[in-house]
């Protein structure tokens, strides 16, 4: 069984830490996915830096920058996690942008990360229909996770096509802003969190987007199996440092 769905089977609500491969330094990759797992998280995230990052908000953006600036690119990063799994053994999911993959060669990429020890994939411009069609088979060959994102926009039409086609976790966005952009959950998030809730869906959902706190942390927890921080953790090792990670993690759970 992949890890991913190991851990969704786990008593309890799912902490998942996303950052940027290769920031603040080049080389901190693995001691942050390291450190990250000592202080009891329960999902790593590595965002794959892009030039392009549509998805992501300014805090996520400028780590991406700074990370292609100091040098990081995919081969790296299969470089710097080939030993991951003789120290680390939560679950670990890439998230980037096609594109780079695309370049890189689909099964070559799905084939490495096999080799290393990651578990899924999360790719926000992959669509559904071309995921089917064209790369379901590779990144079932290789025992990934593809996990799909849905929005407040998303049909129920649309979403039920997601659960079926989905073999770990829903991505659910919590708003239809860029991640790092809101700071807390009004009515519409609530409505959006009731909503996804009374469609039963078979797939668990952890939510992403606007968890900065405990307080936000359990919100988006009440009717989903975990929650999502990115933009939160990334201004913090910026102006903390790396070496605090548990002071971090502290102010979540």
């Amino acid at each position: 069984m992949n890890r991913i769905n190991q851990k969704l089977e786990e008593d309890k609500k799912i902490l998942s830490i996303y950052f940027t491969a290769g920031y603040p330094k080049l080389n901190d990759t693995v001691k942050i996915i390291q450190d990250l797992e000592k202080n009891g998280v329960d999902l790593i995230e590595i965002g794959l830096p892009f030039s392009d990052p549509l998805a992501d908000g300014p805090t996520i953006q400028k780590s991406s920058t700074a990370a292609l600036k100091n040098g990081m690119h995919t081969e790296l990063l299969f470089e710097q996690l080939k030993d991951i799994r003789k120290t680390v053994s939560i679950p670990l999911i890439i998230m980037g942008y096609f594109n780079p993959i695309f370049q890189y060669g689909v099964e070559a990429f799905c084939k490495r990360c096999q080799e290393i020890g990651i578990d899924g994939l999360i790719l926000p411009d992959l669509p559904l229909d071309v995921y089917l069609k064209d790369y379901e088979a590779i990144f079932v060959k290789y025992g990934l996770v593809n996990v799909f994102l849905i929005t407040p926009q998303t049909s129920d039409k649309r979403i039920k096509q997601i659960d079926n086609a989905s073999n770990g976790f829903i991505y659910m966005v919590s708003s239809a802003s860029t991640t790092g952009a809101t700071t807390g959950f009004g009515e519409e998030q609530k409505t959006y969190f009731g909503r996804i809730a009374a469609l039963n869906l078979n797939t668990p959902q952890i939510v992403g987007f606007g968890i900065n706190n405990a307080e936000t942390f359990d919100q988006a927890t009440q009717t989903t199996a975990g929650a999502i921080i990115g933009s939160a953790f990334i201004k913090h090792i910026t102006q903390f440092g790396i070496d605090t990670i548990s002071d971090f993690i502290k102010t979540i759970r």
